[in-house]
């Protein structure tokens, strides 16, 4: 278990993942200002198939029961719009079985190669009947040949529009300035200082 930061709350907020550059980058864009002790689990919970709010949702609200606790979880989807916005949340499955250069491959028939890029935190305190608040960041690109380094999913292929490098070339202040992850991070820390 994972543990940085000092405590604000009386419980640690357990964030729910096994990616291990997710939680690198998480801790990195959260900065050391936050206040709130978080500690990192990974737990096993289902593949959840429908739109990101409900993916997100169905996670984190199986995650507070198993944790008994606080939970925030991740889900991070890669919509191309000549696709109608899939693969979506399904970019890991595609991802594992066709890597950045067939993502890329996937809109050769397609004159139209933007996509955009969502992630979504959800939150639950883990009390009986307690909501899942939502925090979603969202990043419009491009989807082009990968370029840079092929350690971080599908970082090599995606353009963020306003910017000559991939996610994967960038230095990783600027992708995390204006990522789709930072975004919705900013979000999930403006909600957490307001929590006693």
């Amino acid at each position: 278990m994972l543990r940085f930061s000092v405590t604000k709350m009386s419980r640690p907020i357990t964030l729910v993942t096994g990616n291990k550059k997710k939680l690198e980058e998480f801790v990195k864009i959260l900065g050391s200002e936050f206040d709130n002790k978080i500690v990192c689990q990974d737990v096993d919970l289902p593949e959840y198939q429908g739109r990101p709010e409900e993916v997100v949702r169905a996670k984190c609200q199986l995650a507070a029961q198993h944790i008994k606790g606080p939970v925030i979880v991740e889900d991070t989807s890669l919509c191309f719009n000549a696709l109608g916005g899939m693969p979506g949340p399904y970019i890991k499955w595609f991802l594992k079985e066709i890597g950045p250069e067939g993502l890329h491959k996937m809109l050769a028939g397609f004159e139209d190669k933007s996509a955009y890029a969502l992630c979504m935190f959800g939150y639950c305190s883990g009390e009986p009947e307690a909501p899942v608040e939502l925090f979603p960041g969202r990043c419009d690109g491009t989807i082009v040949s990968p370029r840079g380094p092929t350690d971080f999913g599908w970082d090599p292929c995606f353009q963020p529009d306003g910017f000559t490098q991939t996610y994967a070339e960038m230095p990783k202040e600027t992708k995390n300035g204006i990522s789709h992850r930072g975004r919705a991070m900013a979000k999930l820390k403006d909600f957490v200082k307001t929590l006693k």
